[in-house]
């Protein structure tokens, strides 16, 4: 008797610690606000009107085709900065990464901000930790987030150093509890992003380890012009958040304040949207549903996983039904043994949804793109996933603009030449893939 007693204290225990780490909603208005507070509050006492009109004004949207002006005013829902600027570089070679960012950090005259989900301790991922300390010596103002749960088999000492020389490291799990901690702890920062000297902007899908720089294929920008200053709002508010300090004004770290940028009213027509678990609206997800609901030609997803929402599927099944041409293209195996028979176990439903399924073989593919209708392309961090869509701080660039969005399209097409277009009827999910699929909100 017990060891039954035992047995069910045990699994009572587990179940609690479960609930605990995956089963909280965060979702709401208050929790949004709380996160959001220190960065909204440094704004209301030290903006200006020039900087309020970078970020949130709609005066861009009226240049955004007809179509589309509803997708804009639903991503900046919640305060999130709206249409601006960019002369945007689409980057899918590590190598080129690489190099344009050694050589932009090298450059580097007043500060560095960087946000990355992985960062390694490869020869690659050193040589960047080593410049980044470098700047620091020479005075340059280096801020560095780390995502402390994703990176945490990279020992202390590898961070400490980098504060020794003068890099500002800040962890962004903090807690004051070990309850918060564990209700927290799944909530992770997969987002990147580096903004230099206020003037140059990284983000999209490669972290700074070796695989994005020498084996893996992914897609990934780097940014000028005014849509910077939407990447530079995303990174301090989270840096605030995550207990860092700003010790000068808000307005100093936008860099159209008091010194005249190039081509304020040229370029491409950009939107920066950050995601987070604790928005009242699943934000990423819900612009999908709304490009899928109002595509006319077609929708083209990459993504390295593939676990949608119902709603999202239901979407795909609609737009397919109307004739839209959907398609998704995921590699042929995954780099983690756990989503590859999740990714699998949606093959069927997809497919029989009127979703065209191609399989990448060759390098793994890390990219998460949209492109719709030669006009509307999107590069970023999030995954069709629903951890992507409901548990990870994210963060996506839309593009408001034929020539990228073409460019967008040529890069898919490029790929296809590898792929496999997977038929209804050569998928089947298997009862491990069943079994394992539950586990796609929570790996």
């Amino acid at each position: 008797m017990n060891k039954i007693v035992w047995i069910v204290l045990i699994l009572a225990g587990v179940a609690l610690l479960f609930w605990l780490v995956f089963g909280i909603n965060w979702r709401s208005k208050q929790n949004y606000d709380r996160k959001h507070y220190l960065l909204r509050s440094r704004m209301q006492a030290e903006d200006t009107e020039e900087l309020r009109r970078l970020l949130f004004s709609n005066g861009l949207t009226m240049r955004v085709d007809q179509r589309f002006r509803p997708l804009t005013m639903l991503l900046a829902q919640s305060g999130r900065p709206s249409v601006s600027l960019s002369e945007p570089e689409i980057i899918i070679s590590g190598k080129q990464k690489f190099d344009l960012l050694t050589q932009d950090i090298l450059n580097a005259k007043e500060s560095i901000h960087m946000e990355y989900f992985h960062f390694g301790i490869d020869r690659y991922s050193r040589r960047i930790r080593q410049l980044l300390m470098q700047k620091a010596r020479e005075g340059v103002k280096v801020r560095f987030l780390n995502e402390n749960i994703a990176n945490w088999p990279i020992p202390n000492i590898y961070f400490n150093s980098m504060r020794k020389a003068g890099v500002e490291v800040v962890n962004f799990s903090r807690s004051w509890s070990l309850l918060r901690f564990l209700m927290t702890l799944s909530y992770r920062d997969h987002r990147k992003i580096v903004v230099i000297d206020n003037r140059i902007g990284y983000t999209g899908g490669m972290n700074i380890t070796k695989n994005y720089f020498t084996r893996w294929r992914d897609t990934h920008l780097r940014l000028t012009g005014e849509a910077v200053a939407s990447l530079q709002y995303a990174f301090l508010d989270t840096w605030l958040a995550a207990g860092g300090q700003l010790n000068s004004a808000v307005n100093s770290f936008f860099f159209h304040l008091d010194k005249p940028s190039c081509g304020q009213s040229l370029g491409t027509l950009t939107q920066v949207t950050p995601d987070d678990p604790t928005s009242p609206e699943p934000v990423l997800l819900t612009a999908y549903e709304w490009i899928l609901n109002h595509a006319q030609r077609y929708v083209w997803f990459q993504s390295p996983y593939i676990a949608p929402p119902p709603s999202l599927i239901s979407a795909m099944r609609n737009a397919a039904q109307r004739g839209v041409d959907v398609r998704v293209m995921v590699p042929e195996h995954c780099d983690t043994a756990i989503m590859r028979p999740i990714n699998k176990s949606y093959y069927a439903e997809l497919t029989e949804a009127g979703v065209q399924l191609y399989v990448r073989s060759g390098e793994f593919i890390h990219s998460k793109t949209i492109v719709c209708d030669d006009y509307l392309s999107c590069v970023g961090s999030a995954n069709l996933d629903y951890r992507s869509f409901g548990i990870d701080y994210e963060i996506n660039t839309f593009f408001y603009d034929r020539e990228v969005a073409l460019r967008q399209k040529q890069l898919f097409v490029d790929d296809l030449p590898i792929c496999h277009l997977l038929s209804s009827a050569e998928v089947r999910t298997t009862p491990w893939q069943r079994l394992m699929r539950h586990l796609a909100p929570i790996v």
